[in-house]
């Protein structure tokens, strides 16, 4: 068993720390929010740490899952940070959902200090991390990769390398890329269905078995009918993934009218009063038109 240490406990990182010692890992945490931290050692046992290199000090793998490429400097860099804890040897793993430049930049920090780090976004939302079935996309190498995928395996039910450095971020984008657009056209099937007087209950049970499947119409369509908003992956993390992706396409010069069309609709929610609501909002907008 690994000795390891996990930053952020929040809807995600809180049950995959707590993943982790229930398969026998020592497990320190750190949260910005102290208390939140306290509430995780009480409940699971584990220990909790006052700074991020503290919490990193001879661990053998530290795991972040924090907000953004912000959030991810402040907790990494520094006297303070994560990399002044972590001795050669080490492995750096970012659960994070940022940008591939940061992914990059914190490898070639890591490795400039003899830290292993791979970026390790994941898919899944708080109930595949409540339930350790999340999906997680790797980028890194090999070798640092195949160390640290027993440990990831912990709260993961599929953990792929995907390439180099800044690769898992690159998948997770095309993963939001087409979520958002799934969400779009089930939010506009949705309200069709309704304003044309059909049972929804049976219609998903019927078209869930063809081609139209997906897992946001057997998790969110019924949801979608009733109004149920107030749960779930929320828009305003949405659109931060969103706004990652529409930047990174900027450089890559790959075209997302949907995505983009989509990301406006999110802003819309917004201003709704939506911003914590479940991305499956979009229906909110076609029925209360």
């Amino acid at each position: 068993m690994a000795k390891t240490a996990f930053i952020g406990m929040g809807v995600m990182g809180f049950p995959m720390a707590g993943h982790l010692k229930a398969k026998g890992h020592e497990v320190t945490v750190y949260n910005r929010n102290a208390a939140r931290a306290k509430a995780w050692a009480d409940k699971h046992g584990g220990k909790t740490a006052k700074t991020p290199a503290e919490a990193a000090r001879g661990a053998e793998f530290v795991f972040i899952c924090v907000g953004n490429d912000a959030d991810l400097r402040a907790v990494a860099y520094g006297d303070t940070g994560v990399l002044a804890g972590l001795a050669e040897g080490a492995i750096l793993v970012d659960h994070t959902t940022a940008s591939a430049e940061i992914a990059r930049e914190l490898a070639e920090k890591a490795e400039g200090q003899g830290v292993g780090f791979l970026d390790a976004p994941v898919s899944g939302g708080q109930a595949g991390a409540e339930n350790g079935k999340l999906t997680v996309m790797v980028g890194g190498d090999d070798a640092v990769f195949e160390r640290a995928k027993p440990v990831i395996d912990s709260y993961a039910r599929a953990c792929v390398l995907m390439g180099s450095h800044g690769s898992g971020q690159l998948a997770k984008m095309v993963n939001q890329i087409c979520i958002a657009g799934v969400l779009q056209g089930l939010a506009e099937g949705m309200n069709f269905a309704a304003r044309a007087g059909l049972d929804g209950a049976r219609l998903i049970e019927t078209i869930s078995k063809g081609a139209a499947q997906s897992w946001q119409m057997e998790n969110r369509a019924l949801t979608m009918l009733a109004g149920k908003f107030d749960f779930g992956f929320a828009v305003d993390w949405m659109r931060k993934d969103l706004s990652i992706c529409l930047a990174e396409a900027k450089r890559n010069k790959a075209r997302l009218p949907l995505t983009a069309l989509v990301d406006q609709f999110y802003a819309h929610v917004q201003m709704r009063g939506g911003g914590r609501w479940d991305t499956s909002s979009l229906m909110h907008l076609l029925a209360n038109d």
